[in-house]
């Protein structure tokens, strides 16, 4: 691993939107313009160009960690009632069994169970954002799922085993959405609901790490929590946590805030 801490990439947490909203007509046009023009900066604030990506999206749980571990991975087109032309968007972004084995080694040894699935494919809360981050596709990338139950804890524990590798030139990502009920979008009701919960989180994030985590570990105390994220589908806010453990004792800020469909919405970085 590279001793060169000004080359150590950080972790970044991103919204990924509505399906695959930003390959798509919307109304008003540019509903989603602002978070695409975002996404699509990302690479350029990076110390350098990453050797490979590990990335946690909302849209893969299981009763354990696990890791794809597919060479060519296939995409999965994990949503429903879009346009025909949104389930031939293409990411070949190739897969890296190796990495795969070294994520699930470095969990296990830090007592977080994990195996490698050798046949899933990247869901949309990957290739969807990646097609905008990296467009070219051709960066070694690997998924890492979340727990079904979804605990705090694990998840938090699960970032702090994988920290080790932002110095050896690998990105952590964390795909979701700072604020997910589905109910509540293009409801103004929710604007004020969503920009308090936005300000705690942001709160909690910018906290020195101790703080940081202890306050993320109890997220569901947040003013208006389970009306942001609904109790038991709060799988969205979680990739934040595993970003938030792998960030260390580096500071947490906010990268991106803006007003979506009536509610506020924001990404955030470590390191």
């Amino acid at each position: 691993m590279s001793n060169d801490k000004s080359a150590r990439q950080p972790v970044v947490f991103i919204p990924h939107g509505g399906g695959p909203c930003f390959f798509m007509d919307w109304d008003p046009a540019n509903t989603w313009e602002g978070m695409g023009n975002f996404l699509k900066q990302v690479a350029s604030t990076l110390p350098q160009r990453p050797k490979a990506i590990v990335m946690v999206s909302a849209h893969w749980r299981e009763p354990q960690f696990r890791v794809t571990g597919h060479a060519r991975p296939q995409l999965i087109y994990d949503y429903y009632g879009f346009p025909a032309h949104t389930y031939e968007l293409t990411y070949p972004a190739p897969g890296q069994p190796q990495l795969a084995e070294q994520v699930v080694q470095l969990l296990n040894a830090e007592g977080v169970p994990a195996q490698v699935d050798a046949e899933r494919g990247f869901d949309h809360g990957m290739f969807i954002p990646l097609k905008l981050m990296f467009p070219g596709a051709d960066i070694p990338l690997i998924q890492l799922s979340l727990r079904r139950d979804l605990d705090p804890q694990a998840h938090l524990q699960a970032g702090r085993a994988l920290a080790a590798l932002r110095d050896d030139n690998i990105l952590i990502v964390g795909s979701g959405m700072s604020f997910h009920n589905m109910r509540a979008y293009g409801d103004s009701r929710f604007s004020t609901i969503s920009d308090e919960f936005d300000s705690w989180l942001t709160q909690a994030v910018q906290s020195p790490a101790a703080e940081r985590e202890q306050l993320l570990r109890d997220w569901a105390k947040a003013p208006h929590a389970y009306l942001c994220h609904p109790q038991g589908d709060e799988e969205h806010l979680i990739p934040l946590l595993v970003a938030a453990g792998a960030g260390g004792d580096g500071p947490g800020q906010k990268i991106y805030s803006e007003r979506v469909m009536q509610t506020t919405i924001s990404a955030f970085r470590f390191g």
